[in-house]
Protein backbone atom coordinates (compact mmCIF):
# COMPACT_ATOMS: atom_id res chain seq x y z
CA UNK A 1 0.00 0.00 0.00
CA UNK A 2 1.67 3.23 -1.33
CA UNK A 3 1.19 5.86 2.13
CA UNK A 4 0.56 9.38 1.81
CA UNK A 5 4.25 10.49 2.22
CA UNK A 6 4.79 10.07 -1.39
CA UNK A 7 3.45 13.50 -1.58
CA UNK A 8 6.22 14.89 0.00
CA UNK A 9 8.54 14.68 -2.36
CA UNK A 10 10.58 17.78 -4.30
CA UNK A 11 11.70 18.36 -7.22
CA UNK A 12 12.99 21.98 -9.04
CA UNK A 13 14.98 21.82 -12.40
CA UNK A 14 18.69 22.56 -11.23
CA UNK A 15 21.17 20.21 -11.68
CA UNK A 16 22.85 19.65 -8.67
CA UNK A 17 23.13 16.58 -6.07
CA UNK A 18 20.18 17.40 -3.85
CA UNK A 19 17.45 17.52 -6.77
CA UNK A 20 18.87 14.06 -7.57
CA UNK A 21 16.85 11.23 -6.07
CA UNK A 22 19.17 8.48 -4.30
CA UNK A 23 18.14 4.74 -3.42
CA UNK A 24 20.40 1.68 -3.69
CA UNK A 25 19.47 1.34 -7.55
CA UNK A 26 21.53 4.06 -8.11
CA UNK A 27 23.67 5.32 -4.94
CA UNK A 28 26.95 3.74 -5.85
CA UNK A 29 26.98 5.72 -9.04
CA UNK A 30 25.79 8.54 -8.19
CA UNK A 31 28.93 8.45 -5.25
CA UNK A 32 31.49 7.90 -7.30
CA UNK A 33 30.91 10.55 -9.55
CA UNK A 34 30.01 13.31 -6.68
CA UNK A 35 32.81 12.31 -4.99
CA UNK A 36 35.33 12.41 -7.90
CA UNK A 37 36.69 8.99 -7.17
CA UNK A 38 37.55 8.20 -10.78
CA UNK A 39 39.52 9.55 -13.73
CA UNK A 40 37.92 7.40 -16.64
CA UNK A 41 34.26 6.74 -15.76
CA UNK A 42 31.72 4.97 -18.07
CA UNK A 43 28.26 5.35 -16.53
CA UNK A 44 25.52 3.11 -17.77
CA UNK A 45 22.04 2.45 -17.28
CA UNK A 46 18.04 2.17 -18.51
CA UNK A 47 16.71 5.34 -21.02
CA UNK A 48 14.90 7.66 -18.68
CA UNK A 49 17.14 6.39 -16.00
CA UNK A 50 18.99 9.59 -14.74
CA UNK A 51 22.19 9.19 -16.56
CA UNK A 52 22.02 12.38 -18.56
CA UNK A 53 20.96 14.57 -15.24
CA UNK A 54 23.53 12.80 -12.69
CA UNK A 55 26.27 13.25 -15.86
CA UNK A 56 24.77 16.91 -16.03
CA UNK A 57 25.97 17.36 -12.17
CA UNK A 58 29.17 15.66 -12.62
CA UNK A 59 29.82 18.44 -15.70
CA UNK A 60 29.35 21.34 -13.33
CA UNK A 61 31.39 19.85 -10.04
CA UNK A 62 34.47 19.21 -12.58
CA UNK A 63 34.41 22.09 -14.24
CA UNK A 64 33.95 19.97 -17.38
CA UNK A 65 32.94 21.09 -20.71
CA UNK A 66 30.54 18.66 -23.01
CA UNK A 67 31.41 16.78 -26.59
CA UNK A 68 28.66 18.01 -28.93
CA UNK A 69 30.61 17.35 -32.49
CA UNK A 70 32.88 20.29 -31.12
CA UNK A 71 35.93 18.29 -31.21
CA UNK A 72 38.30 21.35 -31.67
CA UNK A 73 36.76 23.31 -28.82
CA UNK A 74 38.02 20.22 -26.66
CA UNK A 75 41.28 20.35 -28.22
CA UNK A 76 41.71 23.95 -27.27
CA UNK A 77 40.57 23.52 -23.97
CA UNK A 78 42.27 21.85 -21.38
CA UNK A 79 38.77 20.62 -19.61
CA UNK A 80 37.28 17.58 -18.06
CA UNK A 81 35.05 16.24 -20.54
CA UNK A 82 32.18 14.69 -20.82
CA UNK A 83 30.21 12.32 -23.62
CA UNK A 84 26.46 11.82 -23.13
CA UNK A 85 25.09 9.17 -25.12
CA UNK A 86 27.85 7.65 -26.79
CA UNK A 87 26.12 5.33 -29.47
CA UNK A 88 25.13 9.44 -30.68
CA UNK A 89 28.48 9.59 -32.18
CA UNK A 90 31.81 8.98 -34.57
CA UNK A 91 33.46 6.45 -32.70
CA UNK A 92 37.63 7.42 -33.89
CA UNK A 93 36.59 10.53 -32.45
CA UNK A 94 35.84 9.05 -29.29
CA UNK A 95 38.89 7.40 -29.55
CA UNK A 96 41.06 10.42 -29.78
CA UNK A 97 39.19 11.94 -27.18
CA UNK A 98 39.65 9.15 -24.77
CA UNK A 99 43.60 9.35 -25.48
CA UNK A 100 43.58 12.96 -25.51
CA UNK A 101 41.83 13.19 -21.51
CA UNK A 102 44.56 10.10 -20.51
CA UNK A 103 47.55 12.02 -21.89
CA UNK A 104 46.57 15.26 -20.37
CA UNK A 105 45.60 13.75 -16.82
CA UNK A 106 42.15 15.28 -17.71
CA UNK A 107 38.79 13.38 -16.14
CA UNK A 108 35.92 12.00 -18.68
CA UNK A 109 32.90 10.70 -18.11
CA UNK A 110 31.05 8.66 -20.67
CA UNK A 111 27.00 7.63 -20.83
CA UNK A 112 25.25 4.64 -22.38
CA UNK A 113 22.34 3.04 -22.26
CA UNK A 114 24.00 0.18 -22.66
CA UNK A 115 27.13 -1.93 -21.52
CA UNK A 116 30.28 -2.04 -23.11
CA UNK A 117 30.37 -5.90 -23.90
CA UNK A 118 26.75 -5.27 -25.22
CA UNK A 119 28.14 -2.39 -28.12
CA UNK A 120 29.18 -3.29 -31.75
CA UNK A 121 32.07 -1.33 -32.18
CA UNK A 122 33.41 -0.60 -35.75
CA UNK A 123 35.85 1.03 -34.19
CA UNK A 124 38.05 -1.95 -32.03
CA UNK A 125 40.53 0.69 -30.33
CA UNK A 126 37.75 2.20 -28.67
CA UNK A 127 36.51 -1.21 -27.07
CA UNK A 128 39.87 -1.89 -25.65
CA UNK A 129 39.95 1.81 -24.21
CA UNK A 130 36.76 1.48 -22.77
CA UNK A 131 37.53 -1.28 -20.93
CA UNK A 132 39.79 0.28 -18.54
CA UNK A 133 37.37 2.57 -17.50
CA UNK A 134 35.60 2.59 -14.08
CA UNK A 135 31.98 0.54 -14.69
CA UNK A 136 29.04 2.39 -12.66
CA UNK A 137 24.82 1.29 -13.19
CA UNK A 138 22.01 2.78 -12.88
CA UNK A 139 19.65 -0.24 -12.33
CA UNK A 140 16.20 -1.33 -13.08
CA UNK A 141 14.17 0.85 -10.75
CA UNK A 142 12.52 -0.89 -7.73
CA UNK A 143 9.35 0.48 -5.53
CA UNK A 144 10.82 3.25 -4.34
CA UNK A 145 12.74 4.59 -7.05
CA UNK A 146 9.01 3.73 -9.28
CA UNK A 147 7.11 5.71 -6.93
CA UNK A 148 9.85 8.82 -6.85
CA UNK A 149 9.93 9.12 -10.24
CA UNK A 150 5.87 9.02 -11.02
CA UNK A 151 5.66 11.61 -8.72
CA UNK A 152 8.02 14.15 -10.63
CA UNK A 153 6.38 13.00 -13.72
CA UNK A 154 3.25 14.26 -12.53
CA UNK A 155 4.25 17.30 -10.90
CA UNK A 156 6.28 18.32 -14.20
CA UNK A 157 3.15 17.77 -16.05
CA UNK A 158 1.29 19.83 -13.53
CA UNK A 159 -1.05 17.44 -12.44
CA UNK A 160 -3.49 17.66 -9.44
CA UNK A 161 -3.44 14.77 -7.69
CA UNK A 162 -6.27 14.34 -4.24
CA UNK A 163 -6.00 10.84 -3.53
CA UNK A 164 -2.12 9.05 -3.18
CA UNK A 165 -4.68 6.09 -4.71
CA UNK A 166 -3.91 7.15 -7.91
CA UNK A 167 -0.29 6.19 -7.52
CA UNK A 168 -0.78 2.94 -6.41
CA UNK A 169 -3.55 1.98 -9.05
CA UNK A 170 -0.56 3.44 -11.63
CA UNK A 171 2.39 1.51 -10.83
CA UNK A 172 0.17 -1.57 -10.42
CA UNK A 173 -0.52 -1.75 -13.69
CA UNK A 174 2.07 0.28 -15.68
CA UNK A 175 5.07 -1.41 -17.52
CA UNK A 176 7.50 -0.70 -14.20
CA UNK A 177 10.53 0.59 -16.06
CA UNK A 178 11.51 4.22 -16.47
CA UNK A 179 10.38 4.29 -19.91
CA UNK A 180 7.16 2.92 -19.18
CA UNK A 181 6.43 4.92 -16.60
CA UNK A 182 7.52 8.03 -18.94
CA UNK A 183 5.24 6.94 -21.73
CA UNK A 184 2.11 6.94 -19.38
CA UNK A 185 1.78 9.92 -18.19
CA UNK A 186 3.03 11.32 -21.20
CA UNK A 187 -0.53 9.50 -22.30
CA UNK A 188 -2.30 10.58 -18.92
CA UNK A 189 -0.72 14.13 -20.22
CA UNK A 190 -2.28 14.09 -23.68
CA UNK A 191 -5.54 12.45 -22.61
CA UNK A 192 -6.15 14.95 -19.77
CA UNK A 193 -5.19 17.87 -22.24
CA UNK A 194 -7.75 16.61 -24.54
CA UNK A 195 -10.88 15.64 -22.41
CA UNK A 196 -10.14 18.39 -19.66
CA UNK A 197 -10.47 16.40 -17.14
CA UNK A 198 -8.21 16.42 -14.13
CA UNK A 199 -6.42 12.88 -12.75
CA UNK A 200 -8.47 10.51 -11.46
CA UNK A 201 -9.08 6.63 -11.25
CA UNK A 202 -11.78 6.52 -14.16
CA UNK A 203 -9.52 9.10 -16.65
CA UNK A 204 -6.45 6.25 -16.41
CA UNK A 205 -8.37 3.39 -16.45
CA UNK A 206 -9.15 5.26 -20.49
CA UNK A 207 -5.37 4.16 -20.91
CA UNK A 208 -4.75 1.34 -18.46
Amino acid sequence: MIKQKSFKYKFDSEFNEYNFFVNKTNTYAFKRLINNNTQLSFLYGPKKSGKSYLAQIWLLKNYGIEFKNNFEILLDNKRNVLIDNLLCFDQEKIFHIVDYCILNNLKLLITSNIKINEIKFEFKDLSSRLKTFTNLEIYNPDDEMLLAVLTKLLIDKQFIINSSDIFEYILRRVDRSYKGINEIVNKLDILSLEKKRQLTIPLIKEIL
